[in-house]
């Protein structure tokens, strides 16, 4: 009884607070306000009003608040001058909502806001203590799915990090999909696709996404200083507490890592416009070049993988030297026979080092092994006592500095005397033979690819829709031996009875080995399976196995292909194709393709066809 009149006495002398009234223009412009539209992830609706992006109605305080501005600033405006619950100041919505409570504050004059501890928050930020904003992209990796475009996320620095050389102690913010349970990599890569996880944004230690993009992933990383000042930086690192758990949509190809980073910056300077260049995709070299245009970025930074460390300083060794960095990273007693002590002691020492990074690549993602930990110990006293020469790393070309990731394409040729037009459009991102800076040769992935055909008789044909074509050819060599590999999905024309053309849908993939024959020249061969759905076939669907080899070539003029495939199908069809192609590139966003090629099946007598293609590279 004691308790229940000690706490009324204290409701009754604790004072009380009322939100002041705001005419309903002043509503309306807050509301419109870029600033609010950006921490509220609104976007205008296609048939007129508004939508928010965040799908966790945990982050609203109106009931309407993910349709309505409006509605949300001024159920916010209530929310913060509730009255303070002791014991639960970090549960008030000034606590829970920093950043929209100093937008209210600063643009009403709010003086009589209740005053309150928010103990969680002020440590938070405190311990983050924002001043700077670095964009980091870590570039591609091929061998995951949710990684083959890269990835982007923001790095926070203190004041002091530049002097002081402390990145490593910095925070990241981070945007991505959120997984429960193990999903294999084609199931992931579908639900990514079509919106199949929420995406969840959190604030990491740099150091762990570090590890974990240049060693686990082995991703180069490129730095991109921003020109956000401080009070910027702490505005939109306010907006990243009110964000915690909340949950939005999350697609690979638009609402993804890049779009909602961009969200943020908008947040920290919402003079900027650079969301709504990107409705139907957001490749992350795209975003990374939109914040370069908009005068964001002061400096750039290059952090190469371990991997290509490990690769540039082995490759001034020779064969027989890199056998050695095997044997001397497996046995360390290697190095004191009479055979290897012969060896110059400046290429010993090459290879010493080399033998250090190998065993240290191996090492990444495993447990800590003692074993492994002693042989990598001995090879760092081998190191001290006979050091290398600095490493140098050439820096490689921009990945914003490539082409633009959508192909707008137009194309004139021959099919066994039949002159036709192409027509031609993918929404993304790159093949063997584009315009090659700022890209590795041997890596292809298009998205969403169509091509349409009008023959000289004015007839139109649906010639080719991919759904999705990716290809890995990394080389091997004699330090790490690498799987090349290939999957495609999609609609396509193949030789059918009579001499005519079937469209098929199909799902193939195949799995090799590249080796690199030259500067610029990989030849590559690969073991292959195809399901096909074809009407000439009785069978609803046909397997097949087959192979796919070739050379890449990058030359003077651009990048050149030489192919031979074949299918061989269980039915008895035997399919076989060999083509050529010669990109010229004309400027960075645009290239001239030659193509020949000519086909064979038992269905039909071979087929023979060349095309002239135009394509520009245009978001």
């Amino acid at each position: 009884m004691l308790k229940r009149l000690a706490w009324l006495a204290l409701c009754v002398c604790a004072p009380l607070y009322a939100a002041p009234h705001v005419d309903n223009d002043r509503l309306q412009q807050l509301a419109q306000s870029r600033f609010w539209i950006s921490i509220g992830h609104y976007e205008a609706g296609k048939l007129g009003g508004w939508r928010s992006y965040v799908d966790d109605p945990k982050f609203f305080l109106a009931a309407n608040g993910a349709h309505d501005p409006k509605a949300e600033l001024a159920a916010t405006l209530e929310a913060i001058y509730r009255p303070v619950v002791p014991g639960k100041e970090d549960l008030h919505p000034q606590c829970v909502y920093p950043s929209r409570t100093r937008f209210l504050r600063d643009e009403l004059k709010l003086a009589d806001l209740p005053a309150v501890d928010c103990k969680e928050f002020n440590k938070w930020f405190s311990d983050v203590a924002p001043d700077s904003t670095v964009l980091i992209f870590p570039a591609a990796y091929l061998n995951s799915p949710s990684s083959m475009f890269g990835h982007t996320l923001l790095r926070i620095d203190q004041a002091d990090v530049q002097a002081n050389k402390t990145a490593l102690l910095s925070y990241a913010i981070n945007f991505g999909a959120y997984i429960e349970g193990s999903d294999n990599s084609i199931l992931y890569a579908w639900k990514g696709l079509m919106g199949g996880y929420p995406g969840l944004f959190a604030l990491v230690p740099y150091q762990e996404k570090l590890s974990e993009y240049r060693s686990l992933e082995n991703r180069d990383l490129w730095e991109y200083r921003l020109n956000l000042t401080p009070e910027e930086t702490r505005r939109m690192v306010e907006h990243v507490w009110e964000l915690k758990q909340i949950r939005f949509g999350y697609f690979f190809f638009d609402e993804n890592c890049s779009y909602r980073l961009l969200e943020l910056l908008q947040v920290a300077r919402p003079s900027l416009n650079l969301t709504p260049q990107f409705r139907l995709t957001a490749i992350p070299t795209d975003t990374v070049r939109a914040v370069k245009d908009a005068g964001l970025v002061e400096k750039i930074d290059y952090r190469p993988s371990k991997e290509r460390e490990l690769l540039s300083r082995a490759e001034p060794l020779s064969h027989d030297e890199q056998q050695w960095v095997l044997k001397v990273s497996a046995d360390q007693q290697q190095m004191q026979s009479a055979d290897y002590l012969a060896l110059p002691k400046d290429r010993r020492a090459l290879i010493q080092d080399a033998a250090y990074r190998l065993e240290r690549y191996r090492a990444n993602g495993q447990e800590r092994d003692s074993a492994r930990a002693q042989r990598s110990y001995d090879l760092l006293r081998a190191i001290s006592t006979n050091p290398p020469p600095a490493l140098e790393i050439e820096r490689p070309g921009l990945p914003e500095d490539g082409h633009e990731s959508r192909t707008w394409q137009l194309g004139a040729g021959t099919r066994d005397n039949e002159a036709f037009a192409e027509y031609g459009l993918r929404m993304a991102y790159h093949d063997l033979n584009d315009n090659a800076y700022g890209f590795p040769l041997g890596a292809q992935i298009e998205i969403l690819q169509l091509k349409l055909r009008q023959y000289e008789d004015s007839r139109w044909q649906l010639q080719q829709l991919d759904l999705a074509t990716i290809r890995s050819l990394t080389p091997r060599n004699d330090l790490l031996q690498p799987w090349s590999w290939q999957v495609a999905g999609g609609l396509e024309r193949v030789l059918g009875k009579h001499g005519d053309e079937n469209l098929v849908s199909h799902v193939n993939g195949g799995a090799g080995g590249t080796w690199k024959l030259g500067d610029d020249v990989l030849g590559f061969a690969l073991g292959t399976v195809r399901i096909e759905h074809n009407n000439d076939f009785d069978a609803l669907v046909s397997p097949a196995a087959g192979f796919d080899t070739g050379v890449l070539w990058r030359n003077g003029l651009g990048n050149l292909s030489l192919e031979t495939k074949g299918d061989y199908f269980i039915n008895g069809e035997v399919r076989r194709t060999i083509s050529l192609n010669q990109q010229w590139e004309l400027s960075r966003n645009l290239g001239l393709r030659l193509s020949a090629q000519r086909e064979f099946s038992q269905l039909s007598s071979p087929v023979n066809e060349v095309m002239l293609e135009l394509k520009w590279y245009h978001y």
